[in-house]
């Protein structure tokens, strides 16, 4: 295997599939069944997932809403979803814990750092809800500082697209894909991986991270197994 720990970033628009929101119960069974996968070659697995399917903060705000009340809404459409993949999982066997950046008791563990390693080590997926708890950061943030407080070896950005393009693919006939790509060359080339300050705290601590098209079947576990999918982005 290639890495021992793994950060899993989906984004909330994903688990909607065929819809035009909400949660698509196919999509959601088809990336358990991925994750499940992986998860069986011993490899350790944590999970952030966007809310956008449900809410989004910065639409919110947009229509009027106050910014920190709309982003609480979002945070609280990830652990949505959190429990939404939860079930999907454990449905497939797959022992899970769901921690939240918010406290919400009843429904799912605080995070808690230490915690959350000790799971990851007993082979149980841990999937983090709630953002980081703070509003103006989004979930891509979340994935990153998680990422780097349980010292996972990378991280995989699930995306519909398979890789990081010289412009975008969906648009641009002649965009080209990169295999590989450093931090400074995306800044350089105004390159939209994550946010500013996801992907600058991820440059900093030299935690690389892999975009991938997560909904082609297969891709997830040849990753983790060392092919050549998507493009990685390191120093």
């Amino acid at each position: 295997m290639q890495y021992k720990r793994i950060l899993l970033k989906l984004s909330g628009e994903a688990l909607m599939g065929e819809k035009q929101y909400g949660i698509d119960s196919k999509r959601l069974s088809e990336y358990a069944e991925e994750i499940k996968e992986v998860a069986e070659k011993g490899v350790e697995i944590a999970i952030v997932i966007g809310g956008g399917n449900i809410f989004r903060g910065l639409t919110g705000a947009a229509t009027g809403m106050d910014r920190v009340q709309g982003d609480h809404m979002g945070m609280l459409a990830t652990v949505i979803n959190g429990l939404a993949l939860q079930s999907a999982l454990e449905m497939q066997g797959v022992q899970t814990r769901l921690q939240s950046a918010i406290q919400i008791n009843e429904v799912a563990e605080p995070f808690i750092r230490r915690r959350a390693m000790r799971h990851l080590e007993k082979g149980r997926v841990v999937i983090f809800g709630g953002g980081t708890g703070n509003p103006y950061f989004t979930t891509d943030s979340a994935a990153v500082l998680r990422a780097i407080e349980i010292e996972a070896d990378v991280i995989l950005k699930g995306t519909r697209v398979d890789g990081i393009y010289t412009s975008d693919p969906e648009k641009d006939k002649n965009a080209t894909k990169f295999d590989t790509i450093s931090f400074a060359d995306v800044l350089l080339k105004g390159l939209k991986v994550m946010d500013t300050t996801a992907f600058t705290l991820s440059q900093e601590n030299e935690l690389p991270i892999v975009v991938f098209d997560m909904n082609k079947k297969g891709n997830l576990i040849k990753l983790v197994e060392g092919e050549n999918i998507g493009t990685v982005v390191n120093l």
